[in-house]
Order: structure tokens, then C-alpha cells, then sequence
């Protein structure tokens, strides 16, 4: 275990180049940087095995910055270790389009593997980075070909120990039993309110040795690189535990500020980092300065990652003589790409089927595709029987040890955690070879909403299979109906809300959701039953919204979703028996698809000269950018049989169109998707 000077050397160039960093910017985080750097300096040279020239290879190592503020550090390592990340764009870090945004993500940076930043949520992506080397390992590996056996580290701040769904996640992990999963707790004692015994003083190795966790303290993490050693060795020898590594450092370690808030979140001074220059050896006048000799150690590394690749890829290459079905999908998973012909397993439907609920239908949908999308893999938040994720020959993902199931395993009892859910299967998409899928309420898809979030701007395939999803669920009451949970997900850019009305635009939605490589889905499912409709397919679903039902000469189009749109369809009947009033009818089960559209179809879907009014039983905001008028729930539900009070009944629907043809009357009509910056990117 032996450590020179040339290892200081390295480990103060990490130091100083996140000072210049932060100074050049003007902003960031120089302190975790500084006081990690010793940890990342042993654990990227000692341990982790990676290839900087193939960012992607399967079998590397993975790191998760939870901490994400002191991503400087990670794009120093990235850097020096011969990532495709330069000196200049370390020198454009927080800048815009740089390379090196103000906290990590995953899509912008090579060898960046997670979006990080909101505190916990990275720590729960390594979970689930876990998880899938451990399913793709009993998966695929053999007898004489072991494929894949990574480990996950994570570095993680007390900020990410304190919020909440980094303990849903822990919690889940240690009885997952992740061995696999080394996580480095920086122990500084300081957030951004200053020492943490104001609001952070209770017993954290207790609390993960109760959670089931292997902890490891390392007492001096500034300057004990071999104790640091010792400790991750320790943490991989433990092979059915997860391991926390308490290191105790200095946050800010050489700063005149250090083991302060005040270089928690702000630069250095010009003083302090000429002084912090002096003291470690570098030129005072020199900015991002790398010596040579630290080039070369760290280069001798990734020299040797990429040796690790070239067997690695020999060894695959000999499994593939072996066992060619299994080689094949492996091969194929890491494109993202779905096998050939799987959407024929979809099922389709005639108006002679009878009324089934949505969340049912999507339990046939998944009882089909899953064997012929070996990668898919489900769960719920203890919610599996009611919605209806799992497949009956499914086996749970278990440790073998408990008799309840294996890795192998392609369901997930991820208990009563949807934030954690969320977030882990951020992690499982990141890995690369798993498509995820998880179930909760519609309205308890908010709990997750900082995981959905990241999903979306992460630019990964999730999909939420959200059942129960409207008052239509009744006597539970206001607490569990949402009002504004789709107008909250419809807001968030690059992520797809669902709300199929039938069966085949069920399909449809899956077939969209689970061909769209980079943007998750939030499917919502009544637990009602709905009629199969005259005129849906799971072509024109698969578009966003379509004509349902075309008239000539039409009064007025009725534009709906989910479960309102049997009942618009029973409306329109009833204003032509009654009435005398013709209606086109525009199913819309997902809005972010139908923008998608080019805006001749999207007119021809909503055209000029017909009023429109739309049928939700959520909030109406957002129907505004479709529809003339509104028809909604802008207020809590109620306890009891959903169609006691609010008149979302044929009835209900069929005096507001008659208002909405009666106010419209003799004024030219545009189509509510025609705006002024239409053309303005």
C-alpha cells in the first residue's frame, strides 16, 4: 500500500484544479472537491476499472457523485484520466453548452453515468445501477464466463443522508443485500447552514448497520490514503452487504476557509488560492496547471482499463461460440433497440370485446411483451395487486438466501418507497441493460416527482404504470384522487403522460413508451371498467390524439381523455338525438405526442371553425393550448361513487357543449393550436 509524493502531487492537482475552476466561473462548490480529493485519487488509481476511450464498456466499474455540487471533482478526474473532457472545458465549466454544467449529467459529459444534484437521489441511482449488475449477472453469466461483475461506488454528503429518499433507497438495498455496492459518506460536518450538529446529530452508522449495511470508518480520510485502501478492500471482500464507508474529512483541505460552510458553495479568494498553490507546490501565476507526471500516472491507469476491455471483449467474443441466443441479446439490449417483431405480441381490439379497466388492460399488455422483451423489468410500491404489474410466472428479484426469489428475478418488491422507485430504476435504465417499469397510484406518482424529473432531463426510458387514476377511483376519497398530477407531469419537458381510453390505445401507449429510447412515461390506468371504442387503433393512439369520430358539418368537437371518453361519446349521441347537434369526437391520451405531430395533422385533428370543448376530470389548466372551453375538476374530489356529483355524465357534458355553441355563436372561430410564435424556435 505503499504512497509517494507523486501521489500528493496528483491529489493536490485535483485540489487546485477545482479552485481555478470555481474561480474562473465565479461559482460552484470548491469544498468537496478539496476534501475528496485523497478518496478519489485511491479509488479511481487502486480500484475502478474503465476504459476513457469507450465511456460506455459494460463490465466498467460505475461511479455515482451523489454529492453532486462538487462535480468538479469528477470532471478533474475525468479529465486527467483521459476522458474527452479538455483543459478548456474544464476552463468552460458553468458555462452554457459546455461540457461541464453546474451539477453532473449524464447526457452532456463522457463517463458521467448519472444525472446528479437534488441531494439523494444519486445515492439511489447507485442502488439501482446495483441492481441491474446484479439481475445482468445472473442473467447471463456461466460457468467459465463471468461477464459481468462491476461494482458501483458512490460518494455521498451528509445533505444526502439527511433527505429522505436516500433512506428509502438504503433501506431497500440493504435487504437486497447488495454486496456490489460500495457507497463513501464524506463526513465534514457541514452543509450550507454551517456545522451539522444544528440540525444532523444522529447515528448514522447505527442507522445503515440497521438497514443492514456493512459500515467501515476511516478516521483521517485526509491524509490516510492507506487506511482508505484498506477500507474500500474491506468493503469488497464483504460480498452480501452493502458497505458505507464513513471517511472523515476536511471539506475545503488547504483553503484558509477549510472545514468551514464558507467554502461550501463559493470560490476562493485570489489570496487563498495563491496561498493554497504556494502550499502545495504549483506556480502561483499558472492556472489549470497539470505536471506531466500526473498525466502519465493516471494515463498508465486507463492504459490498463483498456487492456481490461480487450480481454473482456475476447471473453465475450468465446461466450458467444458458447452460448449464441444469450450473447445476441446481450449485444442487442445495449443498443436500446427491442427485439424484432415484439410489437405483434401487443393486443388488439374490437367494439364486441367487453368494457375492461385500463389498469387491467395493461396487465395484458405486459403478460404478452414480456417474454418476447426478455430486459423488461417491473415492479410496485406494495401496490402490485392493485396495479396489476406483475405477470403470473414472474419471479421476484430476491437474494437467493430468503427463499423468495433470485437475481434473476425480473419483479422488484420495492415496498412502500416511491421516491426511491423512481430513482433506482433512473439507476436501472443507466446500466444498460434493462428496461424498467413501475407501479403506483397516479396520485402518489408525485411523491416521486424529483426521480420523474431526472428522468426526464437524464433523457431515459422509465415507464409508470399509474393506476387508479381519477376520482373514478371513489370512496377512497380526495386524499387519493388527483386533480393536478397530470398537468404537473404534462409541464415537465421530454416526458410523455399517458391516459389510454380503451385497449387499443392502451397498446398504443406502451408501444410508443417502450419504443421511445430517451423520454420516460407515466401511463395512467382507471381502475374502472372502460367500453372498446368504435374507431380506435393503436396506429392512430400511437399519434397522440386523432379524430375519434368525424361528422360533416360538425357544431362542435369534444376532445377527451381516459375514462371521460366513452362518456363524450355517450354526450354526442344524446346532443343528436335530443339536439339536433352534430359532434366530432377527439380522443388525446397523450398530449406531449400529439405536439410532436406536424401541425397540418394537428389541424386537421383541431381545425378552424368548430368550437372545441374538452372533457377531463382533472384540473383544466393546460387545456387551454387545445380547446375554446373547458370542462373539469378545479377543486379536490370527494369521498363516494364518482359519478354522484360532478356531473361528468352524458347529461353533465351535453349542457356545457350546448354553452359552448351558444357563446361561440357568430364569432369566427380559430383553432385553439394556432399562436403567434408558432414558427419561433
Amino acid at each position: 500500500m505503499g504512497y509517494s509524493e507523486l501521489d500528493t502531487k496528483a491529489i493536490n492537482t485535483i485540489r487546485v484544479l477545482a479552485a481555478d475552476a470555481t474561480f474562473n466561473s465565479n461559482s460552484g462548490h470548491p469544498g468537496a472537491p478539496m476534501g475528496m480529493a485523497p478518496v478519489a485519487h485511491v479509488l479511481f488509481n487502486k480500484f475502478m476499472k474503465f476504459n476513457p476511450k469507450n465511456p460506455k464498456w459494460l463490465n466498467r466499474d460505475r461511479f455515482v457523485l451523489s454529492n453532486g455540487h462538487g462535480c468538479m471533482l469528477q470532471y478533474a478526474l475525468l479529465h486527467l484520466f483521459g476522458y474527452d473532457l479538455s483543459i478548456g472545458d474544464l476552463k468552460a465549466f458553468r458555462t452554457v453548452d459546455s461540457k461541464t454544467p453546474g451539477h453532473p449529467e449524464a447526457h452532456d459529459t463522457p463517463g458521467i453515468e448519472v444525472t446528479t444534484g437534488p441531494l439523494g437521489q444519486g445515492i439511489c441511482n447507485a442502488v439501482g445501477l446495483a441492481i441491474a449488475q446484479a439481475h445482468t449477472a445472473a442473467t447471463f453469466n456461466k460457468p467459465g464466463f463471468n461477464l459481468i461483475d462491476n461494482y458501483t461506488y458512490a460518494f455521498l454528503g451528509d445533505g444526502c443522508l439527511q433527505e429522505g429518499v436516500s433512506s428509502e433507497a438504503s433501506s431497500l438495498a440493504g435487504h437486497l443485500q447488495l454486496g456490489n455496492l460500495i457507497a463513501i459518506w464524506d463526513d465534514n460536518h457541514i452543509t450550507i447552514d454551517g456545522n451539522t450538529n444544528v440540525s444532523f446529530t444522529e447515528d448514522v452508522v447505527k442507522r445503515y448497520e440497521a438497514y443492514g449495511w456493512h459500515v467501515v470508518v476511516v478516521e483521517d480520510g485526509d491524509n490516510d490514503l492507506a487506511g482508505i485502501e484498506a477500507a474500500i478492500k474491506l468493503a469488497q471482500s464483504v460480498t452480501d452487504k452493502p458497505t458505507l464507508v464513513k471517511l472523515k474529512t476536511t471539506i475545503g483541505f488547504g483553503s484558509l476557509n477549510q472545514g468551514t460552510h464558507g467554502v461550501h458553495g463559493s470560490p476562493l479568494k485570489a489570496d487563498d488560492i495563491k496561498q493554497l498553490k504556494e502550499r502545495f507546490g504549483f506556480n502561483p501565476d499558472e492556472s489549470f496547471a497539470v505536471p506531466q507526471e500526473v498525466y502519465d500516472l493516471y494515463g498508465k491507469h486507463s492504459s490498463e482499463g483498456a487492456a481490461l476491455e480487450e480481454e473482456w471483449n475476447e471473453l465475450l467474443a468465446k461466450y458467444g461460440e458458447s452460448f449464441a441466443k444469450e450473447h445476441a441479446d446481450l449485444v442487442r439490449r445495449q443498443t436500446g433497440d427491442l427485439p424484432e417483431g415484439w410489437e405483434k405480441s401487443l393486443p388488439v381490439y374490437t367494439t364486441s370485446d367487453p368494457a375492461i379497466a385500463s389498469r387491467k388492460l395493461s396487465e395484458t399488455v405486459l403478460s404478452k411483451v414480456e417474454s418476447v422483451i426478455p430486459e423488461l423489468l417491473g415492479g410496485s410500491a406494495d401496490l402490485t395487486g392493485s396495479n396489476l404489474t406483475r405477470w403470473k410466472a414472474a419471479v421476484d428479484f430476491q437474494p437467493e438466501n430468503t427463499g423468495l426469489g433470485d437475481y434473476s428475478g425480473r419483479y422488484i418488491r420495492y415496498g412502500v418507497r416511491e421516491h426511491a422507485m423512481g430513482a433506482i430504476m433512473n439507476g436501472l435504465s443507466a446500466y444498460g441493460t434493462i428496461l424498467p417499469y413501475s407501479g403506483t397510484f397516479l396520485n402518489f406518482v408525485s411523491y416521486a416527482a424529483g426521480a420523474v424529473r431526472l428522468s426526464a432531463l437524464s433523457q431515459i426510458r422509465n415507464i409508470w404504470v399509474a393506476t387508479h387514476d381519477s376520482i373514478g377511483l371513489g370512496e377512497d376519497g380526495p386524499t387519493h384522487q388527483p386533480i393536478e398530477t397530470l398537468a404537473h407531469f404534462r409541464a415537465l419537458p421530454n416526458c410523455m403522460v399517458w391516459r389510454p381510453a380503451d385497449g387499443n390505445e392502451t397498446s398504443g401507449a406502451y408501444y410508443i413508451a417502450l419504443t421511445s429510447k430517451h423520454t420516460p412515461s407515466i401511463i395512467a390506468l382507471s381502475r374502472q371498467n372502460l367500453p372498446q371504442l368504435e374507431g380506435s387503433t393503436i396506429e392512430k393512439a400511437a399519434k397522440g390524439g386523432y379524430v375519434l369520430h368525424e361528422v360533416e358539418g360538425a357544431d362542435i368537437t369534444l376532445v377527451s381523455t381516459g375514462s371521460e371518453v366513452s362518456i363524450a361519446v355517450d354526450a354526442a349521441k344524446l346532443l343528436d338525438e335530443k339536439h339536433n347537434i352534430k359532434v366530432r369526437i377527439v380522443s388525446m391520451p397523450c398530449c406531449e405526442v400529439f405536439d410532436q405531430q406536424s401541425k397540418e395533422y394537428r389541424l386537421s385533428v383541431l381545425p378552424d371553425g368548430i368550437p372545441s370543448l374538452s372533457i377531463e376530470v382533472m384540473t383544466t389548466l393546460g387545456w387551454e393550448r387545445y380547446t375554446h372551453e373547458q370542462f373539469g375538476l378545479n377543486r379536490f374530489g370527494a369521498s363516494g361513487p364518482y359519478k354522484d356529483k360532478f356531473e361528468f355524465t352524458a347529461e353533465g357534458i351535453a349542457k356545457r357543449a350546448l354553452a359552448t355553441i351558444e357563446f361561440w355563436k357568430g364569432i369566427p372561430v380559430r383553432s385553439a393550436l394556432n399562436r403567434a410564435f408558432e414558427q419561433i424556435q
